[in-house]
């Protein structure tokens, strides 16, 4: 996302390059991309703008908060903080769902440890 002077404007994408409206339903400070899910480290504080980081966020996973509502973990690449940033109406449900799947692709252990054998 490209850095402008009002919090409302719209912006470029840092990670995949494409327009993305200010406003989405669900959400008061637009964050992230709603196609690719990526973000940019700008904020201390939702909406302040005041971080010197400036690094792209990945998204590396999904929160699904007590009340249902589910969130994206970004990670910045730059300095690794973790943010948690609520879903907007607008994301794209195939990449919301690929995060969710991605531990199931990709787990953590291997596989083999369920072998017959046990």
């Amino acid at each position: 996302m490209s850095h402008k002077s009002r919090p409302d404007s719209g912006f470029t994408c840092i990670h995949c390059g494409r327009m993305v409206a200010a406003q989405a339903y669900g959400t008061s400070h637009r964050n992230h991309c709603p196609c690719c899910l990526w973000s940019r480290h700008l904020d201390d504080e939702p909406g302040d703008r005041r971080c010197p980081c400036r690094s792209p966020m990945a998204p590396i996973a999904i929160e699904v908060r007590a009340d249902g509502e589910w969130a994206i973990i970004h990670r910045c690449t730059g300095c690794d903080t973790l943010h948690t940033n609520r879903i907007a109406g607008d994301d794209r449900e195939l990449a919301l769902l690929a995060l969710v799947l991605r531990p199931l692709a990709n787990p953590a252990f291997p596989l083999d440890c369920f072998g017959a054998d046990r």
